[in-house]
């Protein structure tokens, strides 16, 4: 269904016609992110249905903010932004710093997603900083069902890949805890000694990991802005 115009020729009506249907500028987040296939697109929003996915996707083809081009192995098509929609970011991004310092605070529970949570954590992790080889990294939410209770990110190469199926290697270093929490650490409004102490996380492996956990597991770019609202 088409959105109704607001019938103003003011800039910012017409954007918000272009950008304020729902999941739309959560898709360009995506996109901005480095998601690029539909799969990658369906774990970072996880909620959305594959219909309204395509639907999303064709109309930001249309509008001239998306476009689609061969991967580098030339196996399949990718979505890419546009100059258009790549000028989007700092926009895209002011929102996220806007939420962080005022509605962040309103978040509830139904707001926890252990996909998103895990996805954003896969893009995030500083490779870089890890030893060299394969690295295990195994998340427990010991306050989920069993479907949704174990992740494991697979650090090789620069690359990480996250499975919810147990990868068969055992973990260099485990982290236990309940999914408000790990969220909580990932939007900077706890630290992981503060979790630790409290009982609601419990990290153990090897020492080197353990040691260097700030290098290596980095939280969401807007986890330093304070909310304003208690």
């Amino acid at each position: 269904m088409k959105m109704k115009g607001y019938g103003q020729f003011c800039p910012i009506a017409k954007a918000c016609e272009a950008l304020g249907e729902r999941w739309t500028l959560l898709l360009i987040r995506e996109l901005l992110c480095g998601s690029h296939r539909y799969n990658d697109f369906k774990r970072g929003l996880p909620l959305i249905s594959p219909t309204m996915l395509s639907q999303r996707l064709n109309i930001l083809q249309k509008r001239g903010l998306v476009e689609l081009k061969r991967s580098s192995d030339n196996r399949s098509n990718e979505y890419h932004l546009t100059q258009a929609g790549r000028e989007l970011e700092p926009i895209v991004m002011g929102l996220g710093e806007w939420g962080s310092r005022w509605v962040r605070s309103q978040m509830s529970d139904d707001d926890l997603s252990v996909e998103l949570l895990m996805w954003d954590m896969r893009r995030t992790i500083n490779s870089s900083a890890l030893p060299q080889g394969r690295t295990v990294l195994h998340f427990e939410f010991k306050d989920l069902s069993k479907v949704y209770r174990n992740w494991w990110l697979l650090a090789e190469n620069g690359e990480i890949d996250l499975c919810v199926d147990d990868p068969g290697f055992d973990p260099d270093i485990n982290f236990i805890t309940d999914l408000k929490t790990m969220t909580q650490l990932w939007l900077g409004d706890t630290n992981l000694s503060k979790a630790e102490s409290n009982g609601n996380l419990v990290i153990s492996g090897t020492s080197y990991l353990m040691q260097n956990i700030p290098q290596w597991l980095a939280f969401s770019e807007f986890s330093s802005i304070k909310s304003r609202l208690a």
